[in-house]
Order: structure tokens, then sequence, then C-alpha cells
């Protein structure tokens, strides 16, 4: 097994994890950290592409790694807001996870 091999399997393996704890969790910082690993996942995947390339011959594209360091500049980006917010909801609610999220029941006067 080539070590690009195993670093695609590794790409696909943070991709499916981050898939599943996003559909799984309903809390959102954990579907900010989730989403996060699909998107390490996903760079790893470019690198891995890149690589395949470069070792076949085809010379070193500077594409796929200037996605990934734009991408990983966004995800920081996007990380900060999204925790920004998940801070503006606790703060303002006094709970992190909305209540159709957190599995309670309808209010007895039958509103949703």
């Amino acid at each position: 097994m080539s070590a690009v091999t195993l670093y695609g399997f590794c790409s696909a393996a943070l991709v499916g994890l981050g898939l599943y704890g996003l559909i799984v969790r309903p809390e959102p910082l954990r579907k900010v950290l989730a989403f996060n690993l699909i998107g390490g996942g996903v760079f790893l995947l470019l690198g891995v592409v890149a690589r395949r390339g470069a070792s076949a011959g085809l010379g070193g594209d500077p594409l796929p790694q200037a996605l990934v360091i734009t991408g990983l500049v966004v995800a920081f980006a996007s990380t900060a807001l999204a925790v920004a917010l998940v801070l503006r909801l606790l703060r303002d609610t006094g709970e992190t996870v909305p209540a159709s999220d957190a599995g309670g029941e309808a209010p007895a006067d039958g509103r949703k």
C-alpha cells in the first residue's frame, strides 16, 4: 500500500466521520466540528490528487495547492463565525440546542 493510497483512505475516513457527526449530532458546536472534519478530508483529498499527478510524471500542479491554502483560510473564517453565532445563541436563549432539535415535547396548548 503506497502513501498516496493511505492518505486517500484517511481522507475518506475523515469525510465519513464528518458526515456522521453532521447528521447524528444535534448540538451546533459539534456540527461545526463535524463540518471541519469534512473540510479536512477534502483538503487531504486535494493533496492526494496533486501528489498522484506529480508522481505520474505530469509535473507539480500549483492549482490544488492554491485551492487548499485558500480553503484553509475560508474554513478558519467560517469556523470563527459559526462559533460566534453559537455563543450568541447561548447568550440570547441560554441553550445551544434549539428546542426542536433537543427532543423537547410540544407545548400543551397544541402550538408548534
